[in-house]
């Protein structure tokens, strides 16, 4: 089914996963549980994707992400969206220095490695629209001047899907934008417990070195875009996102529930991060679990349910999930 994967591809991802797994072992010295958590930003890092996440407060969402900029000695900033913010407060703006009589550039936070948007819906539109350019082109435009950003560039933003007092629901275009919204859930009870100690302690130990920076981390993104992805893998995930759009060609009876399917970029985005996890498997081709693995997260926030799906309280997680089971693996 599978091509003989090259030799030397297979040395390489041997080479460099032994990173990953220091990088991983580094987190978890401050990050309790959270595994699903740090592999997604993980696969956020080999695609150069923008992640959303969802939880309640406390489950460690904004000291996970910056562990790992500390880790990979990234440059990080942090944004606390709030109502009253305004886009020069992200962007940044032009400013009159009237002892050169000209107008300066003054960047905004949003120029750097690692951008974290707190509580990104809470900030009206104007705000949530002013990081489109960044995300998709990975540029800023200040008047008449245009800025590239920093490689690599990643917005991680988070959500509390609590509060729906003084929100602002992402517009579709801007969550499209997210290669994956990954929900961060409570931790278990051993694990809490392990939280709690590790608040008692009076010292943090320091973090142990990963031998990783933003250097390694495109060496690695070279890497995991040569993974093997089959012609009938390719086949396979166009026909998970066209059941998305038109369910009753696949024998499902899910026209009622959709109000809108997938768009093409989710098609790329499932086979860009099937060829990530492959590659943080190990492995140097895509397989069908690769796909399936990956959809949940890629899928949930690209789907327009219908009133009735949720008046019936159903999901677009069990929607996917639904699809995945339907549709044959090749």
């Amino acid at each position: 089914m599978y091509s003989a994967p090259p030799p030397e591809l297979q040395a390489q991802i041997q080479a460099e996963l032994p990173h990953f797994q220091r990088l991983e072992s580094a987190m978890h010295q401050r990050i309790i549980g959270q595994e699903h958590l740090i592999q997604r930003l993980f696969i956020a890092l080999l695609t150069q994707g923008h992640v959303l996440l969802e939880g309640v407060p406390g489950l460690a969402k904004t000291l996970s992400i910056q562990t790992l900029s500390e880790l990979v000695h990234a440059s990080f900033k942090r944004i606390q969206f709030t109502p009253d913010l305004l886009p020069a407060d992200v962007l940044g703006t032009r400013i009159y220095n009237p002892e050169t009589q000209s107008f300066e550039v003054k960047k905004g936070p949003v120029f750097t490695n690692f951008l974290l948007a707190d509580e990104i819906n809470r900030a009206p539109p104007k705000v949530q629209s002013a990081l489109l350019e960044a995300m998709q082109e990975k540029q800023v435009t200040l008047g008449k001047e245009t800025f590239p950003l920093t490689a690599p560039f990643l917005v991680l933003a988070t959500q509390n899907p609590l509060e729906q007092e003084g929100t602002y629901p992402l517009p579709e275009a801007q969550l499209d934008r997210f290669m994956l919204k990954v929900h961060v859930d409570y931790p278990s009870v051993e694990e809490e417990l392990l939280i709690l100690q590790q608040h008692l302690q009076a010292e943090k130990p320091p973090l142990t070195a990963a031998d990783v920076d933003t250097a390694f981390l495109e060496q690695a993104r070279r890497t995991a875009q040569q993974v093997y992805l089959d012609p009938k893998i390719q086949r396979y995930i166009v026909k998970l996102i066209y059941a998305t759009r038109t369910p009753q060609n696949y024998g499902l009876n899910l026209q009622d529930l959709l109000r809108t399917g997938a768009s093409p970029r989710a098609t790329i985005y499932l086979s860009v991060c099937a060829r990530a996890h492959a590659y943080l498997q190990g492995r140097t081709y895509v397989i069908p679990e690769d796909v399936k693995a990956m959809a949940v997260d890629i899928l949930r926030h690209r789907l327009g349910l219908t009133y009735e799906a949720e008046a019936q309280e159903i999901r677009a997680e069990d929607i996917v999930r639904q699809i995945l089971d339907h549709i044959p693996i090749p």
